[in-house]
């Protein structure tokens, strides 16, 4: 027996998420509001939130000291190319391991999932050296190739989860009608995981994206993305916050709207089998 919700649970419920959500997005909007103001302004005791004088000198700044556009492009270029390559490389995985498991299909899973628990700085000097001696440093090859790599163990693992809640005998109606394996992961499986892989590739290009760590040890211009256009405006004289402010809102805005319009596909892939 379904369960009666009353008016003032509804209420509560939605004041909840309403202050939840508006808490979580402050800190985007204070980022967004600071780089609006001046240098003055972004330190001033008490705060002003609203009440300000409003300038976009900030971003005439910072299109001034560094090349946006480059660092926009390698940002594109970084996470969604090389996590679509990755992808490519995940959907044969993860369909092995969902629909022609061994007794290691376990271990391999969470061994794959254990070498996301180590810090990057606990690999970083050797990886380091390997970039140097076959020249990939500042380079997008090496970059996105290390990017994919990262994301990898966390793509199967989706990847593998949403393959799970496909019917088995699907497949087999596939095979007995004469599809190929590659026909079969293309044309049959593939079509029907459309949620889950989109899903799945909109978070791996968001982690991409916002990866730090690796970008700005291993990159100085060529490859440079937008993480490396904010580090720039943090520096041994101080920290400028509205110009800081400027390049983080430039840095965001471009996975923002790939965010809000691709929503209703993210929902979709998060909630991929959970109705039966």
């Amino acid at each position: 027996m379904a369960l009666k919700v009353t008016l003032r649970r509804r209420i509560g419920m939605s004041v909840l998420a309403w202050g939840v959500g508006l808490l979580i997005f402050f800190p985007i909007l204070w980022t967004v509001l600071t780089a609006f103001k001046s240098e003055a302004d972004a330190y001033a005791v008490p705060p002003k939130f609203l009440f300000f004088h409003w300038t976009t000198e900030n971003f005439v700044e910072v299109q001034a000291r560094s090349d946006y556009v480059l660092h926009a492009f390698n940002s594109i270029v970084l996470s969604i190319g090389s996590n679509l390559v990755g992808l490519a490389i995940s959907i044969p995985a993860a369909w092995a391991m969902a629909f022609a498991p061994t007794r290691r299909t376990k271990d391999l899973l969470m061994w794959m999932l254990s070498t996301k628990m180590m810090p990057g700085a606990g690999v970083f000097m050797a990886i380091y050296f390997l970039f140097l001696r076959m020249h990939l440093l500042d380079n997008r090859w090496g970059i996105g190739f290390l990017l994919m790599m990262a994301n990898l163990p966390i793509v199967i693992w989706m990847l593998y989860t949403y393959f799970k809640e496909i019917p088995v005998d699907i497949l087999e109606a596939a095979r007995m009608d004469g599809a190929s394996l590659l026909n079969e992961i293309v044309y049959v499986l593939t079509p029907m995981a459309i949620p889950g892989i989109a899903s799945t590739l909109l978070l791996a290009i968001i982690l991409s994206w916002n990866e730090a760590f690796w970008t700005l040890n291993l990159t100085t211009f060529n490859a440079a993305p937008l993480t490396y256009l904010i580090a720039q405006f943090s520096s041994p004289e101080g920290t400028f916050w509205a110009k800081l402010s400027a390049a983080s809102t430039l840095a965001i805005a471009p996975i923002l709207i790939l965010g809000w319009f691709s929503q209703k596909q993210l929902v979709r892939g998060l909630t991929f089998g959970a109705v039966k």
